[in-house]
């Protein structure tokens, strides 16, 4: 079997969906051995040490594509005999790939793509060290077809394009999770909630729920809003809470231990986060681990209209899909949802059995295991 080394700066414990998508891929990867290269971050040395495979950390909090980063990596996959190596993220950790294969015994090369590489392949300079990343790499995967139309042209010549999508715990997300302690922890009560789950960025849509709340607390006037997850947006939406008047129905948690992030998707009545494309196309949304986590917990979704989005919901079935910049739009699909209990439900229940059908991780995991197998 193969000998992998990942090589990434999306790792746990930092907390975000590209972070969950690696650990949940290298936790259940079917290799004979796995050691991970990663960056630091608070917390790393307890989260190793409860791992089945060795975690080097370097002494930086972000690796780069340079001369001691290329020596470690190198030296790790000399010690570890590994044959393989994955990239966490395309760019611009996949700029090791070649050095890498000229100075051990690795002879395969896969690298991750979660959305940032469609912003590298519109700018002349990031265009070509993404070419450079696909001549030095086997396999590059991508999300959804959103992000292999846009990579293809750049790359597709290069190396080869794979799908590789995220895969979801339905035992750990799952409708059986009790969110009533968290309901108490913020004053919920029994209310009608619609919770999002993200990064506090612009791209994400928080912004667009809390302009709207307003006319959707006159349709249903005791429905709150959750919105779970620090960031640098915390502060402006903070003050849009307040000159909205809604200090009362809109409760912002910060950040949240992982361990705790399912019970908070089950205090929601229906899922939302509202993305949308910003920067003219730098900044956009790869698929959406929210959604996905939201639906396997059984809740209804709503989902802005960026970049691969749309693929984590099928509209009208599991959830629906809605512009990122139509406030009305969704305002009045909160509002359906929220007042019928049984159309909700029936979206929630859809999207369950979506995850369970097509979004598990064993399928996903064997499916990469293959894509890192050295050719004979």
């Amino acid at each position: 079997m193969t000998r992998v080394l990942l090589v990434t700066n999306d790792f746990p414990p930092r907390q975000g969906g590209i972070q969950s998508f690696v650990y949940g891929m290298a936790a259940r990867l079917p290799v004979e051995h796995l050691v991970v290269y990663s960056s630091t971050s608070p917390g790393a040395e307890t989260f190793d040490r409860e791992q089945d495979f060795p975690v080097v950390r370097d002494r930086t909090s972000m690796l780069l594509p340079v001369p001691r980063v290329a020596q470690r990596a190198a030296a790790i996959a000399n010690e570890h005999r590994c044959d393989a190596v994955l990239f966490g993220a395309a760019a611009p950790l996949g700029l090791l790939a070649t050095g890498l294969k000229q100075r051990t015994s690795i002879r395969r090369a896969v690298a991750i793509t979660h959305g940032h590489e469609i912003g590298w392949a519109k700018i002349p300079v990031a265009r070509t060290l993404l070419r450079r990343i696909a001549r030095g790499t086997d396999v590059v995967t991508y999300l959804t077809d959103y992000t292999k139309v846009r990579l293809e042209p750049t790359i597709g010549r290069l190396t080869a394009l794979r799908q590789l999508t995220f895969g979801i715990d339905t035992v750990e997300f799952s409708p059986k999770v009790d969110g009533d302690a968290i309901r108490r922890r913020h004053g919920l009560g029994d209310a009608p909630v619609v919770v999002c789950v993200s990064r506090l960025v612009p791209r994400k849509g928080q912004d667009l729920l809390i302009d709207v709340f307003g006319a959707v607390r006159r349709a249903v006037p005791d429905a709150r809003l959750l919105l779970v997850g620090g960031g640098p947006y915390e502060g402006r939406l903070r003050k849009r809470i307040s000159a909205s008047g809604l200090a009362d129905a809109v409760v912002i948690t910060g950040s949240v231990p992982g361990d705790e992030l399912p019970a908070h998707y089950a205090a929601g009545t229906v899922f939302a986060m509202p993305c949308r494309t910003r920067r003219g196309g730098l900044d956009v949304e790869g698929l959406g681990v929210v959604y996905l986590e939201a639906s396997a917990t059984g809740l209804p979704v709503i989902a802005g209209d960026s970049g691969g989005a749309p693929s984590a919901v099928i509209d009208g079935e599991t959830g629906y899909v809605v512009s990122g910049r139509d406030p009305d739009l969704l305002a009045a699909r909160l509002v359906e949802l929220l007042s019928d209990p049984v159309e909700a439900g029936a979206l929630g229940e859809a999207g369950r059995a979506w995850m369970e059908r097509e979004w598990t991780w064993p399928h996903l995991a064997d499916n990469l295991a293959d894509m890192l197998k050295p050719s004979e």
